[in-house]
């Protein structure tokens, strides 16, 4: 792999499109990353992904190049603006992402809900809830449940298209610096890619929900961004304002706090997930339901 990166890296950088031949990784299965077959040496589907990821290309369909080899194929991402230049609104490109499309996200979203379990009728809040894609996932985690959500954002028009999907719900434009006394509280309280956004402060947003939104037997799941999307694709890790690679120092630390700050008070506090890393909290006393997968 030595050798091979930074071979691959200049032909992008110079092309824009890469081909070379490598041992099938199907015919390899059980073999780790570098172990010998007849055709070379064994990688994964895996590896050629995260290479792809790594130098910002798509990986194309392989071809069959006989003899146990594949030819394996990397195109650069093109040069278009990442979602949120054009705002957060469904008309930008943020309203072409759903993030349950990406199956770690979704089997760890719907593990999370169970483990917060509402009641079948319980009070759902879902703070920067924009167009509410992630919405769909409380049908899958609680199928026949008359879950009553509340939604707060700021855009208007993310707000409309969500009223538009869910009709029952309810949908308030709203800082969520600034929540009203008057919401209520909630049985389970949503916070997806919310809290590293500019102007707010997550230890006072948190300590306002705990105190004044949560119901005694609430739980709560935060979202924290660990990926960027480019050309289409999903691409992991955590970026810096300018920082070519990603730098999870701050999201590190914004977990932990979160974290420390939800044990000092009496929760239960686990953290899961890839692309966005899921921090669930739930009173101390809950029992984690049995079954947590979709």
């Amino acid at each position: 792999m030595s050798v091979i990166l930074p071979a691959v890296r200049g032909a992008l950088r110079l092309q824009g499109e890469v081909a070379f031949t490598v041992p099938d990784p199907d015919l390899g299965l059980g073999l780790y990353a570098g172990e010998p077959t007849p055709a070379g040496c064994h990688r994964s589907w895996a590896t050629w992904t995260d290479l792809a990821d790594l130098l910002g290309a798509h990986l194309l369909t392989p071809e069959s190049a006989g003899e146990g080899r594949v030819t394996v194929r990397l195109r650069a991402w093109g040069a278009v603006p990442d979602p949120d230049a054009a705002g957060y609104s469904p008309a930008g490109g943020w309203g072409r992402v759903n993030k349950l499309e990406d199956p770690v996200f979704l089997a760890t979203f719907i593990e999370a809900l169970r483990r917060v379990n509402p009641p079948p009728s319980g009070q759902v809040l879902a703070l920067g809830v924009n167009a509410g894609h992630e919405l769909d996932a409380l049908a899958l985690a609680f199928p026949g449940q008359a879950l009553q959500v509340t939604g707060v954002d700021l855009d208007t028009e993310a707000l409309r298209a969500a009223q538009a999907k869910f009709p029952a719900a309810t949908f308030l434009q709203q800082d969520v610096n600034v929540l009203p006394p008057d919401l209520g509280r909630f049985d389970l309280v949503l916070a997806l890619s919310l809290l590293q956004s500019p102007g707010v402060t997550q230890d006072v947003l948190l300590s306002a929900l705990r105190r004044h939104h949560l119901s005694p037997s609430g739980g709560l799941i935060l979202g924290y961004p660990n990926a960027r999307y480019r050309d289409g694709a999903l691409s992991y890790g955590a970026r810096l304002r300018n920082f070519a690679r990603p730098d999870l120092s701050l999201l590190a630390a914004d977990v932990t706090n979160a974290r420390r700050g939800l044990q000092k008070h009496g929760f239960k506090v686990f953290v899961t997930g890839k692309y966005e890393v899921l921090l669930t909290a739930i009173p101390a006393q809950s029992r984690t339901p049995l079954n947590l997968e979709l």
